[in-house]
């Protein structure tokens, strides 16, 4: 029977990544400063992160510089990250691009070389589709301009798919354009390949590799969707106990104790989903499309709620710009359509097990 508590070594890699997000990357700083600026990572916060952490390199096996971890790792760390929806690439470029290159295995330089970089998190990479790209969708093949690239603003390194295989892009060899994104923390852009590159695999092996990277991707997602309803629901309970009304905390109103019991219920279960997803990963089940198809359609619609009751719950203050619950609802809705929408994971889950529609 599978177990999905958490481990030692992954509740003290929890304590590390909380401990450096809470001094370093505080919501209430994104909302004063850099959220607008256009430009809202924080290098020092990545290198951090990346480097002194190690958490950068834990899809990478040892033998290249990473930490030899897994899936189970990662989700924590992404989890951690939606609790303080911190601007990092780490679900572009330690999960989604790492996972399409070590699909592809080692034999190729130029793979290798890369992949040693990101487990260092001396550079990043992303692989050149919208952010909205599901693993069983249609990929952007030898597209002139691909919109909607979630933190390409920073990326080193491009995964292009071309009619004749993947490509492997230096970021002078594309054109970055900022889109306006409404998820202020995770920067979208309109990415223009060039006709330079290295090619790391055919067409074939290409797609199969990057659609294996969405996969895992959508999977671990629900890992940043479990930290975002967290954060809103304790949030939310700290401030109606602290909130008073006609000399009572707000807190104490039936009404709202179902509301935050119900929120509580749906938590719960989303991280039984999303810790199920990580574990179906890590371990390679073969029901890993059909865990993954599951976390996805429950903990994103999750998210939203707990945000929408964040922001409702927090009333006038809730509705302000100087108060961070706008940041959660924004990420929550963005990554409602990122990696495949609901509805989507839904018709997925439906095909894998069987079930017509009526």
């Amino acid at each position: 029977m599978t177990d999905l508590l958490y481990s030692e070594a992954e509740t003290d890699l929890r304590a590390a990544v909380r401990s450096l997000l809470t001094t370093r990357a505080d919501p209430a700083a994104l909302v004063a400063g850099r959220a607008e600026s256009g430009s809202p990572y924080d290098p020092g916060v990545w290198t951090a992160l990346a480097a002194e952490v190690g958490a950068a390199g834990l899809l990478v096996p040892e033998k290249l510089g990473g930490q030899g971890a897994g899936h189970r790792e990662a989700a924590v760390v992404l989890e951690e990250l939606g609790r303080s929806v911190t601007p990092a690439p780490y679900l572009t470029s330690s999960v989604v691009a790492t996972e399409v290159l070590l699909t592809l295995g080692t034999e190729t330089d130029a793979v290798t070389a890369l992949l040693g970089d990101l487990a260092a998190g001396r550079r990043t990479a992303v692989t050149a589709l919208p952010l909205s790209a599901a693993a069983d969708g249609p990929l952007p093949v030898d597209s002139p301009v691909v919109t909607g690239v979630a933190d390409a603003v920073l990326a080193d390194a491009f995964l292009v798919l071309r009619a004749d295989g993947l490509y492997l892009l230096e970021r002078s060899d594309v054109t970055v354009e900022p889109q306006t994104a409404l998820d202020l923390t995770r920067p979208l852009a309109a990415v223009t390949p060039g006709t330079a590159g290295t090619r790391i695999a055919d067409r074939a092996e290409g797609e199969a590799a990057v659609r294996r990277g969405l996969l895992t991707g959508a999977g671990l997602l629900a890992s940043e969707q479990l930290g975002v309803a967290e954060w809103c629901l304790e949030e939310t309970v700290r401030h109606t106990r602290e909130r008073h009304q006609f000399n009572r905390p707000l807190g104490s109103f039936q009404a709202l104790k179902h509301r935050m019991a119900q929120l509580w219920l749906e938590v719960v279960s989303a991280r039984a989903a999303a810790r199920a997803a990580a574990d179906a990963l890590a371990t390679g089940s073969p029901d890993a499309a059909l865990t993954v198809a599951v976390a996805q359609a429950y903990c994103s619609r999750v998210a939203v709620h707990a945000a929408e009751e964040c922001v409702q719950l927090h009333g006038g203050i809730g509705m302000t710009w100087e108060h961070p619950a706008h940041l959660y609802l924004k990420r929550a809705k963005a990554d409602e359509i990122a990696l495949g929408t609901p509805g989507r994971h839904q018709e997925a889950l439906a095909a894998l097990v069987d079930l017509q529609a009526p």
